[in-house]
C-alpha cells in the first residue's frame, strides 16, 4: 500500500497516500452508497477564539440558547425498562425526570416540585409514584397531581392544572432523547441522514454492555472535539498507529447536526513505513478494543491475505455468532473501521456490527473548566433471545484513571492518554498569547462545523 504521495480527493480533502475511498474499491461485495457519500463543504479558515471555550460569558449564553433548544441524549430505553424505572437528567442547571409510564410510554417532566420546587428525584430508580420528600406533593407516574398533605390549606389550586410541566421526548435507535423547546422540529428531521446511515445497524436491538462515566477537567467541547478528528493519534497514541490509517481518514458534514468521521482499520499509518500485515494484525487485536477478540493467540497469517481482510473476516465470523444470524454482505470497513457520527450537541456513536462506543459530553454543572464524560459500548445478542440486563453506570472518580475499569479493556489506557491531553488544553488556552485556535482545513473540519452550529443556536 503507497504511503508516501500526496493525495487529493474531489471534495477539496487531503490525503496521505491511500485514500478512505480506495479502500472501499477494494471490497468484494458491494459497497453500500451511505459508505460511498463524501460530503465536506468549504467552511472557512478563521481562527477561534479561545473565549468560545474559557469564557464564563460564552458559557452562559450557550446556557441560554443553545442547551435550552437542542435535542440531547438522555439514556437508553433499555434503562427504563419497566413501570416507575425512570433516569434523573441534569444538564448544568436543568433537570428532567425520563420515565416509563404504565402504559409503557416514556415521558420527560420537570424535576421540581410544583410547591416549593425541590428536585422530586436526586437520582435515578424505580417508583411507583413520584412524591416531593419535602413536603410530600405527590404525582403518579403520568405526571398526573395526586394531591399534598394539608390539602385544606391549598384550596386557592384547587381548580389548577398542577400536573408536571413535560419535555420533548422521542427514541431513535434504543436511545431517549429530550427537548425542552416544546415548539422543536421532531427528532426524525434532527437526526437527518443517521436512521439512513444506521439502517444496517439496528441500536435498539444491542444492549449496553458498559457504562462508564468520569469528570473531565475541560470545557464540554474540548472533550467531544478530541473525537473529531483522528490525526492526533500520531503523537498522542502512538501504540495504534500500526494499525490506524489515521492520516487516511474521511471527514464529512451533513446539515447542521451531523457529522462524521471515517478512519480505516487493520492499515498501518501512513506514519510508518515497513510495517508487515502480520504486526498489523496482531497490534489490532491485542490493542484497538473493538474486535471481536482482544488476542492475538492462535492468530496464523495466510500468505496470500492482508490484515484488513484476516481481520473482518475474524469479525465476521465471531460477530455473527454473538448475533447468532449471519450478515448481508458486510464490508471490512463496516467489520473494522473507526466509523464516529456526531450528533449535535452532546451525543456521538460508532457505526458496526460489534463493540458500538457512545460518548456523551454535558457540561459539569456551572463550571465552563470542566464536563462530565460518559462511554457506552453496545454489543449484539442473539436474535430471539432475551436482551441482556442494561450495564449499571460506574462512576469513576476523578483521580481514577480509565485502564482502572477493567470493562474498558484496552479502551482504557487510550482515553487516559487523551485525558492527560485535555486538562492541559484548557488551562493552554488560558495562557494563550494570541488568544486564538488555529484548526486544520479538512481534519478538523467538524470541529469547525460544532462551532458553526453552535452560533446559529446563540445568533438566531
Amino acid at each position: 500500500m503507497a504511503h508516501a504521495e500526496q493525495k487529493t480527493q474531489g471534495d477539496g480533502g487531503r490525503f496521505v497516500g491511500t485514500t478512505w475511498q480506495d479502500l472501499l474499491d477494494l471490497e468484494t461485495v458491494e459497497v453500500p452508497e451511505y459508505l460511498r457519500v463524501k460530503s465536506n463543504p468549504y467552511m472557512g479558515d478563521e481562527d477561534l477564539s479561545v473565549d468560545r471555550y474559557i469564557s464564563p460569558e460564552f458559557f452562559k449564553e450557550e446556557k441560554e440558547k443553545l442547551w435550552p433548544k437542542t435535542w440531547q441524549m438522555a439514556c437508553r430505553e433499555e434503562d427504563i425498562p419497566e413501570s416507575g424505572d425512570h433516569f434523573v437528567y441534569w444538564v448544568i442547571d436543568r433537570s428532567v425526570i425520563v420515565t416509563r409510564t404504565p402504559s409503557g410510554e416514556i415521558k420527560g417532566f420537570i424535576n421540581s416540585c410544583r410547591h416549593r420546587g425541590r428536585c422530586l428525584r436526586d437520582e435515578s430508580g424505580s417508583v411507583d409514584k413520584f412524591r416531593c420528600p419535602f413536603h410530600g406533593a405527590t404525582w403518579d407516574l403520568d405526571g398526573q397531581f395526586k394531591g399534598i398533605p394539608n390539602d385544606w390549606d391549598f384550596e386557592h389550586i384547587a381548580d389548577r392544572d398542577m400536573s408536571l410541566p413535560q419535555v420533548k421526548v422521542a427514541t431513535w435507535g434504543g436511545f431517549v432523547f429530550i427537548n425542552f423547546d416544546l415548539e422543536c422540529q421532531p427528532l426524525e428531521d434532527y437526526l437527518d441522514v443517521l436512521p439512513q446511515h444506521f439502517e444496517r445497524f439496528p441500536l435498539e436491538k444491542y444492549f449496553k454492555a458498559v457504562h462508564v462515566q468520569r469528570v473531565m477537567n475541560c470545557n464540554w467541547k474540548v472533550g467531544a472535539e478530541a473525537f473529531m478528528e483522528s490525526w492526533h493519534t500520531v503523537e498522542t497514541h502512538k501504540q495504534i498507529l500500526t494499525f490506524t490509517g489515521d492520516a487516511n481518514s474521511q471527514y464529512d458534514t451533513f446539515g447542521d447536526n451531523v457529522s462524521r468521521s471515517a478512519t480505516p482499520m487493520g492499515v498501518a499509518s501512513p506514519h510508518l513505513s515497513e510495517v508487515s500485515e502480520e504486526t498489523i494484525t496482531r497490534d489490532i487485536l491485542k490493542l484497538s478494543g473493538r474486535m471481536a477478540t482482544d488476542s492475538d493467540a492462535n492468530v496464523d497469517m495466510p500468505t496470500d491475505q492482508s490484515a484488513r481482510e484476516y481481520v473482518a473476516k475474524m469479525n465476521r465470523e465471531m460477530f455473527e455468532e454473538a448475533a447468532g444470524e449471519a450478515f448481508d454482505d458486510p464490508t471490512m470497513a463496516e467489520l473494522q473501521d473507526a466509523i464516529l457520527y456526531s450528533l449535535f450537541p452532546n451525543f456521538q456513536v460508532w457505526i458496526g456490527y460489534g463493540g458500538n462506543i457512545v460518548y456523551k459530553f454535558l457540561p459539569n454543572g456551572n463550571d465552563p473548566d470542566s464536563c462530565i464524560f460518559e462511554v457506552m459500548i453496545l454489543l449484539r445478542h442473539p436474535e430471539g433471545t432475551e436482551r441482556p440486563l442494561a450495564a449499571p453506570c460506574t462512576v469513576l472518580s476523578a483521580d481514577e484513571p480509565f485502564a482502572s475499569c477493567e470493562a474498558l479493556g484496552s479502551l482504557g489506557p487510550v482515553f487516559d492518554q487523551d485525558d492527560a491531553n485535555l486538562p492541559a488544553v484548557q488551562k493552554g488556552m488560558k495562557n494563550s498569547a494570541t488568544g486564538k485556535v488555529v484548526l486544520a482545513s479538512y481534519q478538523e473540519s467538524r470541529i469547525r462545523h460544532l462551532h458553526q452550529t453552535i452560533d446559529k443556536y446563540l445568533n438566531a
